[in-house]
């Protein structure tokens, strides 16, 4: 079955890269884009879409209060069934755990091919089996999104203030603030201070990044994982787009993806 979706995110190169990912899939037709909540909820009352990619971070009205808005209405009559929601965050791991709780899935920005096809098809297995139902059950949706609410609303645990890195076979207890970066390369994830290096046992950016403090660490590309007090320069590239020189040894050039160019301008004021 074809599945009909939104695309809902306030950056236009977001929208544009999740597109191509989806036509490159297959079997999702995007019926419509927005650029807010507001135009995601009038969206989603118009179409009534199988599935929504929602970003978190909109201005005005985000994506969790867009959501808040539809299930009013949906619960008063005065729209159609909830869709299933596929929300996008960039950098806010807090949320990333809820989703992770909750059984909502998430796409980390950059968008990778991979997590959008897995992420597709589990909303299609979810589709079917309830096509097949005799008689369809409620959708636990709206309670799901309900405690994902909720639990936003709560603090997290603190995150450790230091994590292990792995240096010639002795595990070192490392304060996040002297971490300059953290790369994956052949599925291994390097990191890089102002006097050495070494390696994560974290097996991806996603595991690492739950370590980390998102106040200070920002993944600027689907590869890099950047302390924000290590940028020393940023440095413009071809066609619109920069690069991070970061203040270790070796002065390490990071690109910055199209997907994130946003959010470096305004960190930085650009």
């Amino acid at each position: 079955m074809h599945i009909r979706a939104l695309i809902i995110d306030d950056e236009q190169l977001a929208r544009e890269e999740l597109k191509y990912l989806l036509d490159s899939i297959g079997g999702v037709d995007v019926v419509a884009q927005g650029a807010n909540g507001i135009e995601a909820v009038s969206l989603i009352e118009m179409h009534s879409p199988d599935l929504v990619f929602l970003d978190v971070q909109m201005p005005g009205l985000d994506g969790f209060a867009a959501i808040e808005r539809v299930m009013a209405r949906s619960k008063a009559g005065r729209s159609g069934p909830m869709p299933q929601i596929v929300f996008a965050t960039a950098y806010d791991q807090y949320a990333v755990r809820a989703f992770e709780v909750n059984a909502i899935d998430y796409l980390l920005k950059p968008f990778d091919r991979t997590r959008v096809a897995a992420s597709v098809e589990r909303v299609r297995a979810l589709l079917d089996t309830r096509a097949q139902a005799p008689e369809p059950a409620p959708p636990p949706l709206d309670s799901q999104i309900e405690s994902l609410l909720a639990l936003l609303k709560n603090p997290l645990p603190a995150r450790p203030s230091r994590i292990v890195v792995e240096v010639q076979n002795r595990l070192l207890l490392v304060d996040q603030a002297e971490i300059c970066f953290a790369a994956i390369d052949d599925g291994v994830i390097r990191i890089a201070t102002r006097t050495f290096e070494g390696c994560s046992r974290c097996r991806t950016l996603e595991e690492l990044m739950e370590q980390l403090d998102p106040a200070h660490f920002w993944r600027a590309h689907r590869g890099y994982v950047v302390n924000i007090g290590h940028i020393r320069e940023v440095v413009p590239w071809f066609k619109s787009s920069y690069q991070l020189r970061m203040d270790d040894k070796q002065q390490t050039e990071i690109p910055v993806s199209r997907a994130q160019t946003k959010r470096l301008k305004e960190l930085f004021f650009l």
